[in-house]
């Protein structure tokens, strides 16, 4: 645990700074960048369905119920999903779970002997190498292509015999990246040739939040062995309520068995089930989400501040992240030059790509548009370090 504290230690010292400097100069003087905890307020409709659900509850509303969650809550799940993927599922092909997180460990926890390969790709979310280890397996890094779409090449070299899973996420954290329908065409055709059986788990948290009328494509359509994971963390700005979902492809290769490995994996696991009242909650507010344009217009300040300052980034079609290209080679100092302007940023070898470094733009504006002369200043400095 000590070598895990150290590997993703970037956004806990970054969280530590933050809390140093705001206490040294004041929250208003400190921008912080560092942490994708959204900061707008649920929907409307949120605590409308809370009060509808605590008003209708009777004996037992409290209590177990099958491991993988209330039927009806799975029936909703399950239209919306179909309603996105653009394919027929059902409420058997839906288990809910305690937030991705725990989606993805149930997942994990379902298919990997002790050894299995898991591709990720960089830049990833850190906490993925943590979900493979703590079921045996062995995370794989491959990377991306300069824009941070998928390289396919460099995937299909990265297959061995001992490869049981591949795990995307799109759009993307931390760059904001959404895979091309022909991309994930082409991933789905690679996976299918392979010599075994492969799984493609897709991390989709952020599938709402998109910009410039982009959508997210069906990993459903593009490859049968697919499993998608999810929460409402993002799109309804309930990350505490620790509330998600697995869907799986209704053609996928052993599905009776799979279900029922996760089904079970959900309960030893310690999760037993979701949380009961956000399982009725989120029933009711399928095809709900937050309002987009709030991101989307920090999105357009941010990238303009930094664009106005000289820095070179890829714009992000989805989530809430920035992943501009470090001045300097090494990114963990550049990150340091930002704070001394009280800046707070994620350095990109935190997310498996150093060189980079990550800005959360789930902020007030006014944060963002104090920023501007700290960015500049820091961009000036580290010039003189080249």
């Amino acid at each position: 645990m000590l070598a895990f504290a150290e590997r993703s230690s970037w956004i806990r010292k970054m969280f530590e700074e933050g809390a140093r400097l705001k206490a040294q100069y004041g929250a208003d003087q400190v921008c912080d960048f560092s942490l994708g905890n959204p900061d707008l307020p649920p929907p409307a409709q949120y605590q409308e369905a809370v009060r509808k659900v605590t008003a209708a509850e009777g004996p037992g509303a409290h209590g177990y119920m099958a491991n993988n969650g209330y039927p009806f809550v799975r029936e909703a799940v399950a239209k919306q999903i179909a309603a996105e993927q653009g394919l027929a599922i059902g409420q058997d092909e839906i288990l809910m779970t305690v937030g991705a997180a725990g989606a993805i460990n149930v997942v994990m926890k379902a298919l990997l002997d002790p050894g299995d390969e898991v591709l990720i790709l960089a830049p990833f979310f850190v906490e993925y190498n943590f979900y493979v280890d703590n079921h045996g397996g062995v995370t794989k890094i491959v990377n991306t292509a300069r824009d941070f779409s998928l390289d396919l090449a460099a995937i299909e070299a990265a297959i061995t015999a001992k490869t049981k899973a591949i795990i995307i996420n799109s759009p993307n954290n931390p760059t904001g990246q959404i895979y091309s329908a022909i991309a994930l065409a082409g991933l789905g055709a690679i996976l299918a040739r392979a010599g075994q059986t492969i799984y493609l788990i897709s991390d989709e948290p952020y599938r709402k939040i998109v910009y410039d009328g982009h959508t997210v494509p069906s990993i459903f359509k593009a490859y049968r062995n697919s499993l998608i994971v999810s929460s409402y963390s993002k799109e309804l700005s309930l990350p505490g309520e620790r509330i998600g979902y697995i869907a799986v492809h209704p053609e996928i290769e052993g599905k009776p068995q799979l279900l029922g490995a996760m089904t079970l994996a959900n309960r030893i696991l310690g999760f037993v089930n979701a949380p009961a009242l956000m399982q009725r909650v989120v029933a009711e507010l399928q095809g709900i989400t937050v309002d987009c344009g709030v991101y989307a217009r920090r999105r357009e300040l941010f990238c303009k501040v930094l664009a106005e300052a000289g820095y070179e980034f890829v714009p992000p079609k989805g989530a809430f992240y920035l992943f501009p290209k470090s001045p300097i080679a090494d990114d963990a100092r550049f990150v340091g030059l930002l704070a001394e302007q009280r800046i707070l940023g994620v350095p990109g070898r935190g997310f498996g790509m150093p060189g980079y470094f990550r800005l959360a733009f789930c902020v007030e504006d006014a944060v963002i548009t104090r920023s501007a002369e700290g960015f500049k200043k820091a961009l000036a400095t580290a010039k003189t370090l080249t």
